[in-house]
């Protein structure tokens, strides 16, 4: 009997051991660099992890104007216009009102605001379970849209965009 309970400790450890390899390995990446747009200077880059369902946006901007600037994901992966028109609107898979991250309605694509210190330079990061890298769901995936970076603050309020202005800096979301 102390022998059957071994084994059967043993396999369970065992399992339990391999549930756990396979999820700390189970993570994708995508490093993205911003060009500038609208005759800006600014530049960046853009990371998005996955690893365990949630999707972490680090972005790292430089050459803005000090103060406030809204980020967002935008519809296509297609940074090749002059002012970035060509990424299309924000990304909304599930037709919601423009808002604030978190609040009520927003678009999936509605990160929110950052601020550009005294130098020009800025960070956000975000992470959430509403995104994934790859995975397929048109309501969730992020591969093949873009990012864009404004001249201004979002104001959380006017449809569909939040009123921030020009498009400074895009990045495509591709592999």
């Amino acid at each position: 009997m102390k022998k059957i309970i071994l084994s059967a400790a043993v396999i369970i450890a065992v399992i339990i051991g391999c549930k756990t390899n396979s999820k700390s390995s189970d993570s994708k990446s995508l490093n993205l660099t911003f060009e500038p747009k609208s005759n800006s200077k600014v530049s960046g880059t853009a990371s998005f992890t996955e690893k365990n369902g949630k999707v972490t946006f680090v972005a790292k901007i430089s050459g803005l104007q000090p103060g406030v600037h809204a980020i967002h994901i935008h519809e296509k992966s297609d940074c090749s216009a002059p002012d970035g028109s060509s990424a299309g609107g924000h990304w909304n898979p599930t037709f919601k009102k423009h808002g604030k991250w978190g609040v009520g309605e927003y678009h999936k694509g509605d990160i929110g605001n950052f601020t550009a210190d005294e130098k020009g330079n800025g960070t956000i990061t975000l992470t959430t379970d509403e995104w994934c890298i790859g995975c397929g769901d048109a309501t969730k995936d992020i591969i093949g849209k873009g990012i864009i970076v404004h001249q201004g603050a979002d104001d959380f309020t006017t449809q569909p965009t939040g009123n921030a202005g020009g498009r400074v800096a895009c990045s495509a979301i591709i592999k």
